[in-house]
C-alpha cells in the first residue's frame, strides 16, 4: 500500500473522532499583571523617528493598547549625541526630528533610555552596513486556479542585491507599493542572514537566493502599472532572532501548534527586581530601489 494512502487511513478515522462532538469550553485565563512594550526603530533616512509605547493586555483582549503617556525618552549615540523624542499628542508616540533631519548614522551605537513610573528602561543597539539594491525585475505569471486576493494573471516582482563579504549581515526585506513599504502581516516577514535564510548557509557574499528576492510578491500578484519595489534594512543579529521568533509564532497554527509565549525584548529595566518590558529597539539603515511594472519589459512567463 502506497505510505500517503496508509497514511489518509490513519487520519481519517482520528479526524472523525476529533469532529465528532464539539463541547464550548470557557477558559479562565487569570491575567498577569501589565507591562511595558516597546516598539522603536530607528534608521539613517531623514524623517520623523518615532518609539510608541504602550501596556500590554490580557491575552483575549482585543481592545486597542493602553498607550504609555508622560515618559522620559531619550536616544544617546556613541559620540555624545542625546536625541530627547517628545509625546506631543499624548498618545503614547514619541517623536523626534523633521522630514529633513536624520538621527541614524552607519557605524553608530545607539543607547535608549526610557523613564515611566519610577522604573529606568534601557536597550541598545546599532545600525550596520547595507548593500545597494541593483534592480527591481518581474515575470508574467499566470496562476492555475482563481486566487481569494488579486488577479490570476499579473506579475511577480523580484530584486537583485549582493550580500557584503564577511559572514554575519543580517538583514529585513519589506517590499514597497505604491510609495510605501508595507509589512501588513507579521507572517510575511522576509529576513536573510547574508544572502540566505539562517547561517550555516555558504552564501556569504552572493547574490540573495531567489526566495528571499521574490519575497517582495506576497499575497497577491501585481499588476500593470502598479509601482513596486523593494527596503532592504540592515539589521543585528539580536534583532534577527527578534523577528525570526516573531514571524514563527504568527505562523503558530493547527493541530501541532505549540503553546504561545512572549517573545524575548532587548529592553531592561535597570532594577533587576521591578517589571520586566516587552518589545523591541533597533536600527537600520536602509537601501532602496522602485520600479513601475511595464508589460513590454516584463520577463516572459515560464
Amino acid at each position: 500500500m502506497n505510505i500517503l494512502k496508509r497514511i489518509s487511513l490513519v487520519v481519517a478515522p482520528a479526524m472523525l473522532l476529533l469532529t465528532g462532538c464539539e463541547d464550548i469550553i470557557d477558559l479562565n485565563v487569570d491575567s498577569g499583571p501589565s507591562q511595558l512594550v516597546v516598539d522603536g526603530w530607528i534608521t539613517n533616512q531623514p524623517g520623523v523617528q518615532q518609539i510608541s509605547l504602550s501596556l500590554s493586555a490580557p491575552y483575549f483582549n482585543n481592545g486597542p493598547a493602553t498607550p504609555v503617556t508622560n515618559a522620559s525618552v531619550l536616544v544617546e549615540d556613541n559620540e555624545g549625541n542625546v536625541y530627547e523624542f517628545l509625546d506631543v499628542d499624548q498618545d503614547g508616540i514619541y517623536e523626534w526630528g523633521t522630514a529633513q533631519d536624520t538621527l541614524g548614522r552607519i557605524g553608530r551605537t545607539y543607547l535608549l533610555t526610557i523613564t515611566t513610573d519610577g522604573e529606568v528602561y534601557t536597550a541598545d543597539t546599532e545600525i550596520r552596513r547595507v548593500p545597494q539594491v541593483d534592480s527591481v525585475v518581474y515575470q508574467k505569471e499566470t496562476l492555475p486556479i482563481d486566487p481569494d486576493n488579486g488577479p490570476k494573471e499579473g506579475y511577480i516582482a523580484q530584486f537583485y542585491a549582493r550580500d557584503f563579504v564577511g559572514e554575519g549581515d543580517n538583514y529585513w526585506i519589506k517590499p514597497v507599493v505604491d510609495g510605501q513599504a508595507r509589512v501588513d502581516r507579521p507572517s510575511n516577514i522576509s529576513i536573510a542572514y547574508d544572502a540566505a535564510f539562517n547561517a550555516g548557509a555558504p552564501s556569504d557574499g552572493l547574490i540573495f537566493i531567489l526566495p528571499l528576492r521574490q519575497s517582495i510578491t506576497t499575497d497577491s500578484l501585481y499588476s500593470a502599472g502598479n509601482s513596486v519595489g523593494v527596503e532592504l534594512h540592515s539589521i543585528t543579529n539580536e534583532a534577527f532572532e527578534f523577528l525570526k521568533q516573531v514571524q514563527q509564532q504568527a505562523s503558530n497554527g493547527g493541530l501541532f501548534a505549540t503553546p504561545v509565549q512572549n517573545i524575548f525584548s532587548n529592553v531592561v529595566n535597570s532594577n533587576p527586581n521591578g517589571p520586566k518590558a516587552l518589545g523591541f529597539f533597533g536600527a537600520s539603515a536602509v537601501s532602496r530601489k522602485e520600479t513601475v511594472i511595464d508589460p513590454s519589459k516584463a520577463r516572459p512567463e515560464e
